[in-house]
């Protein structure tokens, strides 16, 4: 079934399955820490995106027409490949605090793209939520010991510009594909992309155990075949700017895991960078809504 640009009013559980999708993302943090063999960030997003998107190419059947595929590269390569690449600079670069506030200027960058391509000013409601959340997000997890690495912070900064640019053509081009079968094209496309980089920066990975091949299996089904399913439908469901702003519960949720599951500490400041993300997060889904519609 193909998912069209939605011309009705987005349904509650549009939001709750969008949203979702970066609750799973951000339950990777923890699987890759705690699981998966060390240093071979290149390898673990292969192994993530390229077998979930050969299963779901194999069991969609749906081959691309001839006039889709730039579209679908440039698609693949700003969600999946790019994105993802960038991603594990910044990650090995800068500490997960700073690379996840630069990383919450996603939504900021949609409201740009959104403005000066397509003539939409954002609310200023819902852009001062998205600045709110960025704000949040700095008080959740920023330190004064946060080192400001160029190298890293340029990673950080073009890969939330990739992802950003990557929701907005998403939702722009509206390809006219089955869901499930644009997923799977953009993952294995993306996975394609990231093979080299495994190939030639990583280290091969040694024998793996069964809490091994586990982790490997909830990332691959979970963190890319159900996480970006849910995601790219609801891109296709959703405003746009709400989308981005979905994101930022992938750091939460990893900050939540660490203090439930690892007993990593959470100031009082913290706690109150947690509501603001959230409450953020929830002002940027209500005020995106066009005028005269409403979740029901």
């Amino acid at each position: 079934m193909t998912v069209p640009a939605s011309t009705s009013s987005p349904r509650w559980h549009d939001y709750v399955s969008t949203a979702t999708a970066p609750v799973i993302w951000g339950s990777t943090y923890i699987v890759t820490s705690e699981l998966l063999p060390p240093d071979r960030p290149f390898t673990a997003a292969l192994i993530r995106v390229l077998p979930a998107g050969l299963l779901l190419v194999l069991l969609q059947r749906q081959f691309p027409k001839r006039q889709q595929w730039l579209r679908l590269m440039v698609l693949s390569a700003l969600n999946i490949g790019a994105f993802q690449a960038l991603l594990f600079v910044a990650a090995y670069r800068l500490p997960g605090g700073l690379a996840a506030v630069l990383g919450a200027i996603q939504p900021l960058l949609v409201m740009a793209l959104a403005w000066v391509v397509d003539g939409r000013s954002p609310m200023r409601t819902t852009l001062f939520a998205a600045i709110a959340g960025v704000a949040g997000m700095a008080a959740l997890l920023l330190s004064p010991q946060t080192v400001f690495e160029p190298v890293g912070i340029g990673a950080a900064l073009a890969g939330a510009a990739s992802m950003a640019a990557g929701v907005w053509l998403t939702r722009r081009w509206q390809l006219n594909m089955p869901v499930l079968a644009l997923t799977g094209w953009q993952l294995l496309l993306g996975g394609l992309m990231l093979s080299p980089l495994a190939w030639l920066v990583d280290a091969p990975l040694p024998a793996l155990g069964t809490a091994q091949w586990a982790a490997f299996a909830y990332l691959c089904l979970a963190g890319a075949m159900l996480a970006y399913g849910l995601w790219f439908r609801g891109i296709a469901r959703l405003p746009v700017v709400g989308v981005a702003s979905l994101g930022l519960l992938s750091p939460l949720t990893a900050v939540v895991l660490g203090w439930a599951v690892l007993g990593q500490s959470m100031t009082g400041m913290a706690f109150i960078g947690l509501a603001v993300v959230l409450t953020s997060v929830l002002a940027v889904q209500w005020t995106s809504i066009p005028a005269g519609s409403a979740a029901s």
